[in-house]
């Protein structure tokens, strides 16, 4: 990986590739809480990724034993309500930023996510994880309930039943039983994390943007549209698609056996 510019927040390291990947890695030890600022630093460092053009977006940890242990407590524990919800709107600024991204993301966790760390991979279009991570959502043990995405998006993951019991006993998931319930989508070996991802970006990366946001975003909203109405709106960006430089360069590429080069 080469540099991919700086930060002025020591509590995220950024750097990219010559293939588009840009990789974002949380540095706010001991347990990567993500405090104000660590989302400012994740904010500053998106502002980065867009402005260098990055093409997949990978997010992980630069602290042992953590991708993010969540929600600050530190923070909230004696802020008033009026700060309690400024924190939380915070907090899902930058989880919601991450969710709408105009290209690929994925969080690659090593170590423990939990609770609003474990809502932040699953803002990502993928996650990856190694064999030893454990991901959970312990926000009823402190009389909580998960608030920066986890309600909506975990059913959407792993189906209403695995959902309710996750949040409702509040224990953590290992690696394997999370990739087998559809909670990540990759497991690798302990220390790999990163580089899998990165592996993956890249991979993805040598697509066509457009055509990976279509289909991310077509089997985002299958489960909410009625069929007809999904088949109707793949028609749609299939079509759209056609007219854009990118399906142009792949059919050229196709034919004439070389590599496309999409910009």
């Amino acid at each position: 990986m080469s540099g991919g510019g700086a930060v002025s927040s020591s509590a995220v390291e950024v750097s990219s590739s010559d293939d588009g990947v840009f990789v974002v890695r949380m540095a706010n030890p001991p347990v990567n809480a993500l405090a104000p600022e660590l989302l400012d630093g994740l904010d500053e460092a998106l502002d980065l990724a867009e402005k260098d053009g990055a093409r997949v977006v990978v997010i992980a940890s630069a602290v042992p034993r953590f991708f993010a242990a969540g929600a600050d407590i530190k923070t909230m524990v004696d802020v008033d309500r009026d700060g309690f919800v400024a924190y939380g709107l915070r907090l899902r600024s930058t989880v919601e930023r991450i969710a709408g991204l105009d290209r690929p993301t994925i969080a690659a966790v090593e170590g423990s996510a939990l609770g609003g760390g474990m809502e932040l991979a699953l803002a990502c279009c993928l996650r990856v994880a190694s064999r030893t991570s454990r991901v959970g959502l312990p926000e009823a043990k402190i009389g909580l309930i998960p608030s920066a995405g986890a309600t909506q998006r975990l059913p959407r993951y792993v189906g209403r039943g695995r959902a309710l019991e996750l949040m409702l006993t509040a224990r953590p998931v290992g690696a394997e039983e999370a990739l087998a319930i559809g909670l990540v989508d990759r497991v690798c070996e302990p220390g790999e994390a990163a580089a899998t991802a990165v592996e993956l970006a890249g991979a993805m990366a040598a697509l066509s943007i457009p055509a990976l946001m279509d289909v991310i975003a077509l089997v985002d909203s299958a489960s909410e549209v009625p069929l007809a109405e999904g088949l109707a709106g793949e028609v749609t960006r299939v079509e759209a698609l056609f007219d854009g430089p990118d399906a142009r360069e792949g059919m050229r590429a196709f034919l004439e056996k070389r590599s496309p080069d999409f910009r």
